[in-house]
């Protein structure tokens, strides 16, 4: 059974694991546990098969922006949909808790992750030179300028009282 949920404490250990086998140079583990219990304008999810961390995404909300931080998927589970999937899930928070764009950074040589962003609306805006510490590599910038219709109901931040 696969499921996409909210990140927690206890999925840090799992999504280090798949940042260091995805990432040449891997955020820490610390810095994820950070994201989930200090960063309050950060959002993470993961998928789930089986109950075991699979695939994760995160981003940042500044203002009305949604900037994707991170998305990785396990290199034993890549091409089973799981980038599409939990991209197009962050996208869907991102509306939900009221964002109105969002925008991302992606390897120009990295030719799959972009055609899923352009399947799911992102367009490139530019490129931010040398973007990438361990290679020197540019990023494509990339922007999704609507968002899908927002359900703010589903929004798990926002008080229920």
């Amino acid at each position: 059974m696969t499921e996409i949920s909210l990140m927690r404490v206890e999925d840090v250990e799992a999504v280090h694991a798949i940042e260091e086998a995805c990432f040449a140079i891997p955020w820490s583990r610390e810095s994820f546990l950070r994201e989930v219990t200090e960063n309050q304008c950060a959002r993470y999810l993961v998928i789930r098969e089986d109950g075991e961390c699979v695939a994760y995404a995160g981003m940042w909300f500044v203002l009305d922006e949604a900037h994707v931080t991170n998305i990785a998927v396990r290199p034993d589970r890549r091409g089973l949909g799981y980038g599409k999937a939990i991209t197009k899930a962050l996208v869907q928070l991102a509306a939900d808790s009221g964002m109105t764009w969002m925008t991302l950074e992606c390897r120009r040589s990295n030719l799959v992750a972009q055609s899923i962003y352009r399947k799911l609306g992102f367009v490139d805006v530019g490129f931010r030179k040398r973007y990438y510490a361990d290679n020197n590599e540019d990023a494509l910038l990339m922007a999704l300028e609507k968002l899908p219709e927002a359900h703010p109901e589903n929004d798990p931040y926002l008080r229920k009282e």
